[in-house]
């Protein structure tokens, strides 16, 4: 059946043509609600645009949340949103996954050139207070890898991994198994880190 992205933004001002795109994917497994997989990181990148509007800040940068069609048997949405980016040459500075579930915030991994994630790494002690830490992994979620190839500086949200496999693709994966606070701590992360972003760019 057709299907599509969904994408909502807040429009930059004095960088509005460098985007940075956070995301989770719309589909799930078949034998549950998909809740942490991904319904989790579908509202996370929907709150942290929330919270911006909500406390009346205006970017520098173009922030859009994307929800991704197809992640579990084909990343067509991934790979179409990414075509679509080459052909209307829109430039991704960097993108932000959360398909890991919404749990506790332990940190971010990242992909792409060293001098991207060497600002990123730098940002920790800001972030340590709230309990990200781990900063040192390689990697990124699969619906945003094909914007690596556009030069983006990839980003995996990284909640604690303790509990995932417990609901991950089984029947347990059910709205009732996500804690709202930890939904809103891993919400709030990825909202600061894209405002470091935001604020001072990754170059």
């Amino acid at each position: 059946m057709p299907s599509f992205n969904v994408v909502g933004e807040i429009k930059g001002g004095e960088y509005a043509d460098e985007i940075i795109a956070l995301g989770g994917h719309l589909d799930s497994w078949d034998l549950a609600e998909g809740a942490h997989d991904d319904g989790a990181g579908c509202v996370q990148a929907i709150e942290a645009l929330r919270l911006f509007k909500a406390i009346g800040y205006r970017p520098k940068r173009t922030l859009r949340a994307v929800l991704f069609m197809n992640e579990e048997n084909g990343l067509r949405g991934g790979k179409m949103y990414a075509e679509l980016a080459a052909k209307n040459k829109e430039k991704h500075i960097a993108a932000i996954e959360s398909d890991q579930g919404g749990f506790t915030p332990r940190g971010f991994s990242t992909s792409g050139v060293e001098s991207a994630k060497a600002k990123i790494r730098n940002w920790k002690p800001l972030l340590e207070p709230y309990g990200l830490t781990d900063f040192t992994q390689e990697g990124a979620g699969a619906d945003i890898e094909p914007l690596g190839q556009l030069g983006a500086l990839l980003i995996d949200y990284l909640p604690d991994p303790q509990r995932y496999f417990d609901y991950h693709h089984t029947p347990e994966d059910t709205f009732d198994k996500v804690s709202r606070r930890e939904l809103e701590l891993g919400s709030a992360s990825i909202a600061a880190l894209v405002y470091l972003m935001d604020q001072y760019g990754l170059k």
